[in-house]
């Protein structure tokens, strides 16, 4: 029989066995309600972020490589040297660096320089030559260093410049060829023997019989009317003839006479009626003795008469003098006026004899073939002398630049494209969306990131049409092509992808910035953030919106750093 003290311990390890199952049990049923209440999704709650405040930096990302800028296929505009056989190159274009003023390539032993310009070659500048490519090639032999004007005239100084360029290379500029020389010469011969032929026809004119008897008498009007002239010119210097300056002379002296005799009379009456001094008293008074002056009257009478018959008489010598030079211009005039019309009578007679002579027509042919020969030659000179053919010099827009691609070997034919240059300075080309190639204006500050993280910085060079690059692949539809050029090349390789983020557009300083879903626009077109200030509590706030970068927004508003704003949820 079991002991009392087994029997307990028995009942109590039953009884937790029975526990022990009734709760694993009830652990592992419930009821439809609890188990409905298990399985439903939790309270949903709000998803916020904080407001910051921070400096906004909105950019444009444009992945590319980096290359030498302006890729440009270069050809000659025309022949190098004064000859139409074939072109050979006899020294190829190389590779590298290809400054201003330097051989680019030889052909037929010729060079081709490289000058800077926007005006391509496109012709023979030649003595005369005018225009804009004139001129800047003179800019280009300024800046060299080979001195000149800058006209836009080739004339003689811009000859002598480009003669020093070509020798300081070590060649000749170019001169007329055999042919434009030998037809130089044919002209100018052909301009002597018109001159000749001229001249001997109007020896013949001038000598023919026909009209010399007019020309005599043409010799003789001329002769004539100069005597004519002549002599009037010296009458009206003169105004009086020495024969009545010999008359006007005498009148003058008789005048002269009867004044003195005039004066000498009443000097004789004066005195005469003079009183006599008043005589001494004395005791026996004396006679006074009278003077008769009728004598002396009578003189003075006399002598007035004869001075007015002198006046009266000099004045009808001037008078008469007068109207004798009066008459006598007037006879000269009409000697000159007849002298001018007998010259004119004899030069319209040997005017019209030469027109019907046939010797004048032969004179007036010969002068038509001078004129002819001279204008001739004339046209022919103003493109004779040192000339430049078009294929002699290429203008490129930039230089120095870099020859990347060589088209032409060492002998051979120079037909189309010689050579591929770049400009010196890197670039990086790329493509952006046309939405976001609106936002992008030329001459936006950019950075250039290479995969090390290092930054470099840059700017946007052209957008659209000015940087499409030739012979690179065309932009996507709904993309538009970008050129950025890089600040420095130093740490910089060819080739090398990077990628390029261009500002367009900052805050000058730190601003309060929320995320761009945070921001919700009102049927009133106003723009509101809700601001959580409990938990699941929220208020809304108007803010006003600006500059958006990287999926934040700035706000200005009832806002403050460290504010929480709704984005999602209930």
């Amino acid at each position: 029989m079991k002991s009392p003290r087994k029997l307990l311990a028995g009942v109590v390890a039953g009884v937790v066995v029975i526990a022990g199952a009734g709760w694993a049990v009830g652990s592992r049923l419930r009821s439809p309600a609890d188990e409905a209440a298990r399985r439903a999704a939790p309270r949903a709650s709000l998803v916020t972020a904080a407001v910051e405040r921070r400096k906004l930096v909105s950019t444009v990302v444009v992945s590319g490589t980096l290359e030498y800028g302006s890729p440009l296929p270069v050809s000659l505009a025309g022949a190098v040297g004064g000859t139409s056989e074939q072109q050979r190159a006899t020294r190829a274009p190389r590779q590298g660096r290809l400054a201003e003023g330097a051989v680019f390539l030889e052909v037929n032993g010729r060079p081709v320089f490289a000058l800077r310009g926007s005006v391509p070659m496109h012709r023979t500048i030649a003595p005369g030559s005018k225009g804009d490519d004139v001129k800047q090639l003179q800019r280009a032999l300024r800046r060299l260093g080979y001195g000149g004007p800058v006209s836009g005239v080739f004339d003689q100084a811009t000859i002598a410049a480009v003669t020093r360029m070509y020798t300081k290379k070590g060649y000749e500029a170019q001169q007329p060829t055999l042919t434009d020389r030998q037809a130089y010469d044919t002209l100018r011969k052909a301009v002597q023997t018109a001159q000749e032929t001229l001249a001997a026809e109007k020896k013949a004119l001038d000598q023919g019989r026909d009209v010399l008897p007019l020309k005599m008498r043409l010799a003789n009007a001329k002769a004539d009317l100069k005597a004519a002239e002549r002599a009037l010119r010296e009458a009206e210097a003169r105004l009086v003839t020495p024969e009545d300056e010999t008359r006007m002379a005498a009148a003058e002296a008789a005048v002269r006479a009867a004044q003195e005799k005039l004066a000498e009379a009443e000097q004789a009456l004066a005195e005469a009626r003079r009183p006599p001094p008043t005589p001494v008293a004395t005791a026996t008074p004396q006679p006074t003795a009278s003077t008769d002056t009728s004598l002396l009257e009578l003189r003075v009478q006399n002598a007035q008469a004869d001075l007015a018959a002198a006046l009266e008489a000099r004045e009808r010598v001037a008078e008469e003098a007068r109207q004798a030079r009066e008459k006598s211009l007037v006879e000269l005039r009409k000697a000159v006026r007849t002298a001018k019309e007998a010259k004119a009578t004899a030069e319209q007679a040997l005017r019209q004899a030469r027109q019907l002579s046939p010797t004048r027509l032969k004179v007036s042919n010969a002068g038509k073939d001078v004129a002819a020969a001279k204008g001739m030659l004339a046209e022919f000179a103003r493109t004779y002398g040192t000339s430049i053919p078009p294929g002699e010099v290429v203008f490129l827009p930039k230089l120095p630049a870099r020859v990347r691609k060589v088209s032409v070997k060492q002998g051979q034919q120079v037909e189309k494209e010689v050579a591929t240059v770049t400009s010196s300075a890197f670039t990086v080309t790329g493509a952006v969306e046309a939405t976001e190639a609106e936002l992008l204006r030329t001459g936006m500050e950019a950075a250039i990131e290479l995969d090390t993280g290092k930054t470099y910085k840059a700017r946007l060079t052209a957008v659209g049409e000015q940087a499409k690059v030739p012979g690179a692949e065309e932009a996507k539809d709904g993309s538009e092509p970008v050129l950025i050029t890089p600040a420095s090349m130093k740490g910089l390789k060819p080739g090398t992808a990077v990628t390029a983020r261009v500002t367009v557009g900052a805050t000058k300083e730190a601003v309060l910035v929320v995320p761009v879903a945070a921001v919700i626009t009102g049927a009133d077109g106003r723009a509101r953030v809700r601001v959580e200030y409990a938990t699941d509590r929220t208020r809304d706030v108007e803010v006003r919106t600006g500059l958006t970068a990287d999926g934040n927004v700035q706000v200005a508003g009832a806002l403050k750093e460290g504010d929480r704003v709704v984005v999602s949820g209930a």
